[in-house]
């Protein structure tokens, strides 16, 4: 029964995200506001140890990924503050979209 609540917030703070312009609803303030329903209606019916667990890994795997974004946005800032896209975008020289695409695939995984 907790599961079927679970995942009928979620479903609806989906459809909330996906339905942002027509509802005049920040992405943000949904998806919050669904995360925060979701889990705190699995803390209110779980054991309060099993709860408190799963809380703390949550947490942790969400704060490991925002320390690398949090780290990979300083290095690109880094880089574009020094104008270093600047060298790349220069040699972009075509106005074809498969070449295009070649090349920024080549920069990607080649570099």
């Amino acid at each position: 029964m907790v599961s079927i609540l679970i995942v009928s917030v979620f479903v609806l703070g989906y459809l909330a995200i996906a339905l942002e312009h027509p509802l005049k609803l920040n992405k943000a303030a949904s998806a919050l506001i669904t995360g925060v329903l979701c889990w705190t209606i699995y803390i209110l019916q779980a054991d309060p140890d099993h709860a408190n667990e799963a809380l703390l890994h949550h947490l942790g795997e969400i704060a490991s990924i925002l320390f690398f974004l949090l780290g990979a946005m300083t290095i690109v800032e880094l880089i574009d503050s020094h104008n270093g896209f600047d060298i790349i975008t220069q040699r972009i020289r075509t106005t074809s979209k498969a070449k295009l695409l070649v090349f920024v695939t080549f920069l990607t995984f080649c570099l």
